[in-house]
């Protein structure tokens, strides 16, 4: 079982924002993701909210070992091309250390930004099965030219590559059965923040179960395009669900190891701040960083 951590951007750099993230370095923590948002719900709406791709450029200058990631990217307002580009830059300034965590969007403040009408369940479904092929042929051919429903490339070059190779790790965020079918051919993880239904009104032992049924249909989609399941990290994204497994160190042995038995292999927790949904005494969250992996 990993533990990582999601820092949003919401500090100055020079005013604790970089420092967060050299913290998490030294918590041993296995990744740090940040989520990629033109800005987010309230209480974060009018308030400070950075870039996702140049806070993680500056976190990778300010760190040596720890992985940086996106939690999620989503085409609500990218371009396979240019994202494309950004995420080579990326990948080549952290020496390798960049994983991109990918979803079909929502319906939120990032869906109109750009003056558009939201797009539809159905619509943002559609552009998520063109978008993450082709961000992964752009991600590993040298040259592409590709005229699509949605998105188009015109001789459009990646050179040199990624570090990594063949390409930066895609963690597909996704609970339906088309998104489910691009993380078992195109993701190197799987991501989920439980059963939404179940955040507000249900109990951690439902969570727990829906949580189990999902890798199990992860596991269907995977058989279907012949690959192995057990290729795919399973990262849960913690805040989301009825449980509260940062209110101690023995609360979040318990909610890990009963998550690990359902097949879950990365556990993400949001660095606290305070006033927020994502409030949590610092010291109890930097003591799970550093006692709970040998426990688990």
């Amino acid at each position: 079982m990993r533990l990582s951590t999601v820092i949003l951007p919401v500090d100055r750099w020079h005013e604790g924002g970089g420092e967060k993230w050299r913290r998490a370095e030294s918590l041993g923590f296995h990744t740090a993701y940040t989520y990629d948002h033109l800005s987010w719900r309230v209480p974060f709406r009018d308030g400070p909210w950075f870039g996702a791709v140049p806070t993680l450029t500056a976190a990778a200058t300010a760190t040596t070992r720890l992985r940086l990631g996106t939690l999620v990217t989503s085409p609500n307002f990218r371009h396979p091309v240019t994202l494309a580009k950004e995420l080579i830059s990326l990948d080549d300034v952290s020496g390798g250390r960049v994983t991109l965590g990918i979803g079909a969007g929502g319906s939120g403040f990032d869906a109109t930004a750009l003056g558009q009408e939201p797009w539809t369940p159905k619509e943002r479904a559609d552009r998520f099965a063109e978008f993450v092929p082709l961000l992964d042929r752009l991600l590993t051919e040298p040259a592409l030219t590709f005229e699509g429903r949605f998105y188009s490339a015109v001789e459009a070059r990646t050179v040199p590559g990624c570090v990594q190779r063949p390409r930066l790790p895609f963690a597909v965020a996704a609970n339906g059965p088309r998104g489910l079918r691009l993380a078992a051919r195109h993701g190197q993880a799987w991501v989920t923040t439980g059963d939404p239904k179940l955040g507000d009104s249900g109990t951690p032992e439902q969570s727990l179960t829906a949580v189990g049924e999902q890798i199990e249909r992860l596991g269907a989609a995977c058989e279907a395009a012949g690959r192995d399941a057990a290729e795919l990290e399973k990262v849960l994204l913690i805040g989301f669900t009825p449980d509260r497994p940062l209110d101690s160190v023995e609360a979040f042995v318990d909610f890990a190891g009963r998550h690990a038995e359902v097949g879950v292999t990365e556990l993400v927790m949001h660095w606290p701040i305070p006033g927020t949904r994502f409030a949590a005494d610092q010291g109890v969250f930097e003591r799970i960083a550093t006692e709970v992996p040998g426990r688990l």
